[in-house]
């Protein structure tokens, strides 16, 4: 059985929209696919684009001619030809060119006709080379590759539902006095303390004006350390109790940072899976902080002790087959018959559940050593995973790249199905996080939208049976394509609460989160974004804050030719001068005692390494033009170096 691909962006299997389809590997695929992520022709926030001075045109006709396209490029029945480079006339240009030149296009479009026939239920339509618009075809968004422009319908901003929450008490509280409306004298900061020390409130009143105050503590763009990594990193959480901090990379390096003084970080520990493929996909950390289970796109999870003075081997746990092993240094070979991309302790620490590339979640029991669970109930692969109640292992959550967000209850599996549905993202979900109150959950889409969910608003799945959500996909490729307001068109059978939109979710499994209840009051959602920020949403969908990552870390380290060359843009034979500076923020943890959020990134000269970044409230000193801010520049072990 051939080993699964590496997907997403730093995840490389071979996706065409939301299905994956499993080729056998080849590392120039790799290679191609990496410079096709990197060329991308998004433009910077200033507007200019990376390539300066390129000229933006299409000439011709054909298949592809109602697009635009990035480049001077002619068209005849032989292929794509480019008048910007040294080839002679009427030759056509190689398939790594397209992939360079054509990233907004998007593969799904130059490869159509190579698509599984997987979405036969669904009308395939051709580009008819036509200036008109195309009719809408009946029962879903058309056929493959090519996405029909519709109105915006977005939900409107604010959401009076969202609104309605902020005023429940569950998502932190309204400030009686008129919140950010009114005297800044009284309900700033400063206000609030002073008020505090004066005794003016007593009681519940005290307690309101703490919990205000804490939710008023949002972390700036400004950065106080930058680590930085020669891999990127995929994925970083604090622990529940806010001691330990880790971060994942694409070296199959796990560093962990003790936190217990959340403002000043040592280096604790590194925990390495050597046997890893293509990244490290994610990690968990169990309640009592004394273990650490790491993914990768295999079916063996690494269990390993965080005791820095714990030598012996990390436990190997085969979800596919029972029993434990020790790893091996040497000579060890795992199956790989799928790949494990989501992995969550349960809340008491005895059980992992893992979502997976052959469409199914599995639950792993840690006393046993074996796996005593597998649900297939998912028509593509399982993104992610979580437990809907830390007190409770009986609900499960898991996103798929099938657009849905199931529900599973394990006290009444019989039949193996979803005890329902959440239906209202049109593409493929990245991430799944539950609020641990086993009510509320947060998703986030290739659709360009994140949303909140209510389980006593899910789906039946009697329902469901009735509905099939892929005709409701454009199946964009999320990889390579843009996703442009004009093509999203809201899902007929959406049951969300809140919809937020505004980052972009591109490239990579992006990840959201709740913010924690005592740094945060549980006010805000917030989430990465493949153009470099931390989106921080109030509940009512608006705005709340940006982190701007990019910024915080523009050219923060020098070029360096030693890092692996495939990961820098590439221009003729040069390999290392050009590539801007780029960042990916992929995950971001909001500290859960203090005002701090720490963000994982893609990094550097065209996203070729990775950075964590710490950004800490300061009350506004970054805006102080008398102070300039100057981050702390350090290595994976903090220790500062010369070239930083």
């Amino acid at each position: 059985m051939s080993a699964p691909l590496p997907r997403g962006s730093g995840e490389s299997s071979a996706h065409h929209g939301s299905r994956q389809h499993t080729i056998p590997h080849d590392p120039e695929d790799e290679w191609e696919e990496q410079l096709s992520v990197e060329f991308s022709t998004d433009d910077d926030e200033d507007g200019d684009s990376d390539r300066e001075g390129e000229e933006h045109s299409y000439e011709g006709q054909g298949p592809y001619a109602s697009r635009p396209m990035t480049g001077n490029y002619k068209y005849s029945t032989m292929g794509f030809w480019s008048s910007d480079t040294d080839l002679p006339a009427e030759a056509p240009i190689t398939r790594r060119q397209i992939l360079r030149r054509l990233g907004q296009v998007g593969m799904s479009q130059i490869f159509a006709e190579q698509l599984s026939s997987r979405y036969s239920r669904t009308r395939t339509r051709r580009h008819q080379g036509s200036d008109e618009e195309d009719e809408e075809t009946e029962g879903g968004y058309g056929g493959i590759g090519k996405r029909r422009r519709a109105e915006d319908k977005y939900p409107a901003v604010p959401s009076d539902v969202g609104r309605a929450l902020m005023g429940s008490g569950v998502f932190g509280d309204n400030d009686p006095y008129g919140g950010n409306r009114g005297n800044k004298k009284n309900t700033g900061l400063a206000g609030r303390i002073f008020k505090r020390e004066l005794g003016l409130h007593t009681g519940s009143g005290a307690q309101l004006q703490n919990r205000l105050m804490a939710q008023s503590m949002i972390p700036p763009s400004a950065a106080d350390t930058i680590i930085h990594y020669d891999a990127r990193c995929y994925s970083g959480q604090f622990s529940d109790d806010g001691t330990f901090f880790f971060s994942c990379g694409q070296d199959f390096k796990i560093r962990l940072y003790d936190t217990s003084n959340p403002y000043r970080w040592s280096y604790y520990k590194t925990i390495e899976y050597p046997y890893g493929q293509w990244t490290l996909t994610d990690a968990s950390l169990s309640p009592d902080n004394k273990f650490l289970a790491c993914s990768s796109i295999k079916c063996i999870v690494c269990l390993a002790p965080t005791d820095p003075n714990e030598r012996a081997d990390p436990w190997l746990l085969d979800f596919s087959t029972s029993g434990p092993g020790r790893m091996r240094r040497s000579g060890f070979s795992a199956h790989t018959g799928f790949g494990i991309f989501s992995i969550r302790f349960s809340g008491d620490g005895r059980e992992l559940v893992a979502g997976t590339s052959d469409q199914s979640i599995y639950v792993y029991d840690l006393e046993t050593r074996q796996p005593t669970l597998r649900i297939r109930g998912h028509d593509d692969d399982v993104n992610a995973v979580c437990f809907a109640d830390k007190k409770s292992p009986h609900i499960l959550f898991s996103g798929s790249d099938d657009t849905t967000l199931k529900v599973w209850d394990r006290r009444s599996m019989g039949d193996s199905r979803a005890a329902g549905v959440f239906l209202g993202h049109t593409e493929g979900l990245t991430y799944v996080d539950s609020k641990g109150d086993g009510r509320y959950v947060l998703s986030n889409g290739k659709d360009q939208t994140m949303k909140l969910w209510d389980i006593r608003k899910m789906v039946s799945t009697e329902r469901f049976d009735t509905i099939d959500p892929t005709k409701y996909s454009s199946r964009f490729d999320y990889r390579y394509a843009s996703f442009e307001e004009e093509d999203y068109k809201p899902h007929p059978h959406d049951c969300s609460l809140v919809t937020f939109r505004g980052h972009k979710v591109l490239r990579t499994l992006i990840r959201c989160h709740f913010s924690p209840p005592n740094s945060s009051n549980s006010r805000y959602v917030y989430t990465g974004s493949y153009d470099g920020k931390v989106y921080i949403y109030n509940l009512d969908a608006t705005l709340a804050g940006v982190i701007d990552v990019k910024g915080a870390t523009q050219n923060s380290r020098p070029r360096d030719p030693d890092l692996s060359a495939r990961f820098y843009s590439v221009h003729g034979n040069d390999v290392i001068s050009t590539g801007a500076w780029r960042t990916c923020v992929r995950d971001a943890s909001w500290h859960p005692s203090a005002p701090i959020i720490a963000t994982t990134n893609w990094s550097g000269w065209a996203l070729s390494a990775g950075t964590c970044t710490t950004h800490i409230w300061n009350d506004g000193v970054e805006e102080d033009e008398a102070d300039l801010h100057v981050s702390k520049r350090v290595n994976e072990k903090l220790e500062c170096e010369e070239n930083l």
